[in-house]
């Protein structure tokens, strides 16, 4: 039985299907189903149901996915024990927000591939609940990540803010801010131009428009928060940007923020990582350190761990 046979059921519960497991965990489907089988036949059980399209995962399948999950939190927690004291060297798997990536990525990640050339550095981007889903199922290091306010941790993964929370606002157009105070409901008829369905910041601005019975009229979603800040410079809708996105892009110049009184909500930029990091603690926190100079948000004071 190997480890490596363990992490891809896990990916396959996870994600739910084997062509999913395989995009995530950088791997072909053949790989995968190959390692899936190993692990069947080491246990000398089915653990799914193969006369179902995709495979699913049957009632001893779910409980050995429990106990495969408990033995990988352990191996990486005695991973980093054995190597608390050792140059990092191997690979440090990252995770970071969607919508970071073209701000951060380019700077953050040469100076750390600078600073430790023995590290093999993988980097996944993707949405904050999809990056911590990957760290409680020991798939990543860490990751630095936006989260709301008031965002709550899973058990498995400890986590330190980076600094105060900051402002997600709405923007529109220069010139769309011509009232000191507004409300949600009354641009709402203006659309949005935002995220494709999973991002967090969306979500939360769902749920504000449905409290007050507004419909969200989709203009745009797409990736990239440059191509974003481009569509709502130019009319198409309004955008929903953490602050120091907005100071740091090309279009800041060509963009109002709306004052509105009933929507407010604030993000911080987090560290999370696993119980136990070893020797790939400074190469984190170096590389958190870097996203946070190239966001602007200050110095970074010193954090206590949390339990």
């Amino acid at each position: 039985m190997k480890l490596e046979d363990l992490e891809a059921f896990v990916a396959v519960v996870r994600m739910q299907s084997i062509s999913a497991a395989a995009e995530s965990l950088q791997l072909t489907q053949p790989t995968i189903t190959r390692r899936v089988q190993n692990l069947e036949e080491a246990l000398g059980v089915a653990l799914l149901d193969r006369n179902v399209k995709p495979p699913r995962v049957n009632a001893m399948g779910r409980e050995v996915h429990a106990q495969c999950r408990a033995v990988l939190r352990e191996v990486t927690a005695l991973r980093a024990l054995v190597a608390l004291d050792t140059r990092p060297s191997g690979s440090l798997r990252l995770g970071l927000t969607q919508g970071l990536g073209d701000l951060v990525l380019p700077v953050a990640l040469a100076r750390l591939r600078e600073a430790t050339p023995e590290l093999t550095v993988q980097v996944s981007v993707g949405w904050a609940g999809q990056i911590v889903q990957r760290l409680v199922h020991a798939e990543l290091d860490g990751a630095v990540v936006l989260l709301p306010e008031g965002h709550a941790l899973p058990r498995d993964v400890q986590g330190e803010p980076l600094g105060e929370a900051v402002r997600l606002v709405v923007v529109g157009p220069r010139g769309a801010a011509r009232k000191s105070r507004l409300r949600l409901a009354d641009v709402a008829p203006q659309g949005w131009v935002l995220n494709p369905d999973g991002c967090g910041f969306r979500a939360g601005l769902q749920r504000a428009l449905a409290a007050q019975g507004v419909p969200m009229d989709i203009r745009l979603e797409t990736f990239g928060r440059e191509l974003q800040l481009q569509m709502v410079a130019e009319g198409l809708g309004l955008g929903l940007v953490p602050e120091p996105l907005l100071t740091a892009s090309a279009w800041r110049e060509q963009l109002d923020v709306l004052p509105l009184s009933d929507f407010q909500p604030r993000v911080a930029l987090w560290l999370l990582h696993a119980r136990l990091l070893g020797k790939f603690e400074a190469p984190l926190r170096r590389f958190a350190a870097d996203v946070v100079e190239v966001m602007g948000l200050g110095t970074k004071p010193a954090v206590r761990r949390r339990a």
